[in-house]
């Protein structure tokens, strides 16, 4: 009864939220202006982080004792830093050095005194304990990386907020499954599902308003925290539902978003340029281009996601490095495919007398008149 409390308080205060955050971008004129990389063609409000924020932070207080659970102060804290952190990138926009320089000072008030590290493998590689002096620097890698994943995938109406919920409510499931000892880590990832459920009334395509980095780095925070206390948990004695491989089925939860972060950092590396630079390589960008619309683009996403998860909970008992080498494999297999794959343009040819005409119609068709021929070439 608490967490379902905590999820309608949460989407309660984040729908209220949502319609005055997007009456103030209109007043004052706050939008992201479409260019030649993005997606959306009209001026959008993108500060619906703010309204997520809101609702998610109000019920997280409300719902959660931070006398019994004193570490939630220090989440909580850097949850407030990332969202001012991203508010202030969606308004004046920061270079990607300050925005790096402020996911490392999140990443260390949840590390250094929240006490969320990766102190052992589990078994991944046949590694189990790890010294200090890589499980530091693994944790700060992998919280800037989650961060950075749910921040570069929200390029859909509706992709990052979806994604959220399904992650966010898989976790509190979890948690709450593994008894009352973990019962603040199933409120908080149900704090951040319901303000999603909420957002996504008004993001869904077409989109009245974006998350924004305010929302999407606040979105990889949670994530983040959650994934590394799941993989510890599910793989311990403490909690009442241990689960095997867990850092293969904590990967999976987080596999569309984690999983096309670390092709597209990679493939800029190989580059030469920094992982931080815009293009349209991501996974969003590939279905576009073959056809789907962003409907589409995130219902596919969505049941990928789900349907890996799905499949790593019942490959459990094959261990973490198999199952994880298979979902890599897997997934670049299906990225290949969408490479390969290329969306055939529908071509015909027109003569001049239908050039002329269509010149002054205003349809849907372009028609496009060709060098020295008396002919043109009409794209669908």
């Amino acid at each position: 009864m608490n967490l379902l409390l905590t999820t309608a308080l949460s989407f309660i205060i984040t729908i209220l939220a949502v319609p005055a955050v997007i009456r103030v971008a209109d007043e004052k004129g706050l939008f992201d202006v479409p260019d030649s990389r993005k997606l959306h063609t009209k001026a959008i409000a993108s500060l619906g982080g703010v309204g997520i924020f809101i609702g998610f932070f109000l019920s997280a207080l409300l719902k959660i004792s931070l006398h019994d659970n004193p570490e939630f102060q220090y989440f909580l804290a850097a949850a407030l830093l990332t969202f001012f952190l991203g508010i202030k990138d969606d308004i004046l926009v920061l270079s990607a050095s300050k925005k790096f320089l402020g996911q490392l000072a999140a990443a260390a008030i949840v590390i250094h005194l929240g006490g969320i590290h990766i102190d052992s493998m589990h078994g991944f590689l046949g590694i189990e304990k790890l010294d200090s002096t890589i499980s530091y620097p693994l944790t700060y890698i992998t919280i800037i990386v989650i961060v950075n994943a749910f921040n570069l995938i929200d390029g859909v109406d509706g992709l990052a907020g979806s994604l959220g919920i399904l992650t966010t409510a898989v976790f509190g499931t979890y948690f709450m499954m593994a008894g009352p000892a973990f019962a603040a880590y199933a409120s908080l990832s149900f704090a951040l599902t319901g303000a999603l459920c909420a957002f996504l009334v008004f993001n869904y395509h077409p989109a009245k308003i974006f998350m924004g980095d305010s929302g999407s780095l606040l979105l990889g925070l949670v994530n983040a925290i959650l994934v590394i206390k799941f993989i510890a948990v599910a793989d311990g004695t403490n909690g009442a539902f241990p689960i095997t491989s867990s850092v293969a089925i904590g990967f999976s939860i987080l596999l569309v978003p984690l999983l096309d972060t670390l092709r597209v950092f990679s493939v800029r590396i190989a580059k030469g340029r920094s992982p931080f630079s815009a293009d349209r390589n991501h996974i969003h960008h590939l279905l576009l281009d073959r056809g789907l619309n962003h409907s589409q683009v995130t219902h596919v996403c969505l049941v990928m996601n789900a349907a890996f998860i799905v499949l790593a909970y019942f490959s459990r008992t094959i261990g973490s490095t198999l199952l994880l080498s298979s979902m890599f494999a897997t997934s670049f297999v299906l990225i290949g495919f969408l490479k390969w794959w290329r969306r055939r343009p529908l071509l015909t040819i027109a003569s001049s007398a239908f050039q002329k005409k269509e010149d002054h119609s205003n349809g849907s068709t372009k028609v496009v008149a060709m060098k020295n021929e008396g002919v043109a070439m009409a794209e669908q």
